[in-house]
């Protein structure tokens, strides 16, 4: 089975991070052997690579083409527009890569499905490029792409057309799963799976005994992953460190914060960090911490259980299917300062087993995932080798759940 996995999310030499979840979830599934992919990864177009254009210049140095544990990846550029971009971005998208797309068909992968991820403008722009090329579509929900943009009268028409195009919808939880039906998408067309976690590079090591009771936080450091609130919990739990991994446009004001409250000595910053050094991090951590306001599935919570160490984290869409069991950490009750404290000594008062964490994160290895879109894909393409007589062919309701 060939595939094309298309989105915008997809780590590259300049943002090692961004999408990694894509990529992981991605490797794993050619790992099995049964699937070869190529990675259609755009990113926006910039005129110069100068440092004085911050993140900018960054996607202006993203190599056209690279190799990335062995997956080759194109990263076509396309036009992004301010204020009025969000309605035409997806055919911009679109038309944007469909080159890219044209030339891999012309060099010899002429690939049997196209697998995107994230509805909009990815999932959308895929839905148009399947249609130009007569290929099948699978789409994955992953979080803010269905919990928030449907909000907007023209996005929330568009998502609904892709999903009602593809031949199937994945979501990363079942919380999604629920979203999607409620835009009017046949139950029997949406399936959950969850991702994983690499057992492998994330586990436990030997380790000695904080002599603060310490909290790690991971994740890029803007609004909707709410850092602010673990800051401000700060002065609530006397005698407790933070550590933050991650960096973004809220550092100036979480460093601010900090100091205002007078916590600066207990708050170290520790910028982006690859997925291998986090591992230490969270080993090291008595506790991780979420205080995010969305999140389909928070691969950081697994990441950290893996290594051993119980979560705290807010109880938004797919989290509460994450943090299932006591020893697998605790949710808040609320999302605000006293929350993140009541609920860190809630966890102190009652600390898990570290071993039994570890072993809670392993029924959440990646081959369930893989399996299951081994029968997605396959069922797709099943279904348009020998459609029904005087049907259209993969008609997007048609779909089994699996």
């Amino acid at each position: 089975m060939k595939i094309l996995t298309f989105s915008t999310l997809f780590p590259n030499a300049e943002k090692p991070g961004h999408g990694i979840f894509v990529e992981n979830r991605l490797r794993h599934l050619v790992a099995s052997g049964q699937v070869e992919a190529r990675v259609v990864a755009p990113v926006p177009w910039f005129p110069s690579a100068h440092p004085r254009f911050g993140n900018w210049a960054r996607m202006a140095r993203v190599p056209r083409r690279e190799v990335r544990h062995g997956l080759q990846v194109a990263h076509p550029r396309y036009p992004t527009l301010p204020k009025i971009g969000m309605n035409v971005a997806p055919a911009l998208l679109a038309q944007a890569v469909r080159p890219t797309i044209a030339r891999l068909i012309d060099e010899g992968f002429d690939f049997d499905l196209i697998d995107a991820h994230y509805f909009y403008p990815d999932g959308v722009a895929a839905a148009m490029l399947a249609r130009y090329f007569g290929k099948p579509l699978a789409i994955t929900a992953r979080g803010s792409d269905i919990s928030l943009l449907p909000r907007y009268r023209l996005p929330r028409r568009m998502i609904q057309w892709a999903a009602c195009r593809a031949d199937a919808v994945i979501t990363v939880c079942d919380a999604l799963r629920d979203e999607v039906i409620e835009l009017g998408v046949p139950p029997s067309h949406v399936t959950s799976l969850r991702n994983g976690v690499d057992l492998t590079l994330f586990r436990p090591m030997e380790r000695t005994p904080n002599k603060d009771f310490t909290l790690v936080s991971v994740g890029h450091l803007v609004p909707v992953k709410a850092q602010e609130l673990i800051v401000a919990a700060l002065p609530l739990l006397p005698g407790v460190r933070l550590v933050l991994a991650g960096d973004g446009p809220n550092r100036r004001m979480l460093e601010q914060l900090a100091d205002e409250l007078e916590v600066r000595e207990r708050v170290t910053f520790l910028g982006a960090l690859p997925q291998a050094a986090l591992r230490e991090h969270y080993a090291r951590a008595d506790a991780m911490v979420l205080a995010s306001s969305r999140e389909g599935w928070a691969n950081v919570l697994l990441e950290s259980m893996a290594c051993g160490t119980p979560v705290v984290a807010s109880r938004v869409y797919g989290t509460p299917e994450v943090v299932a069991a006591p020893e697998a950490g605790i949710l808040m009750q609320e999302r605000t300062p006293q929350g993140v404290a009541d609920a860190v000594n809630a966890l102190r008062a009652n600390y898990p087993d570290r071993g039994a964490t570890r072993r809670y994160a392993e029924r959440f290895s990646w081959d369930d995932t893989t399996a299951g879109q081994l029968r997605i894909f396959g069922d797709i393409l099943q279904r348009r080798r020998a459609p029904r007589a005087g049907a259209a062919v993969a008609p997007a309701s048609g779909l089994r759940k699996h």
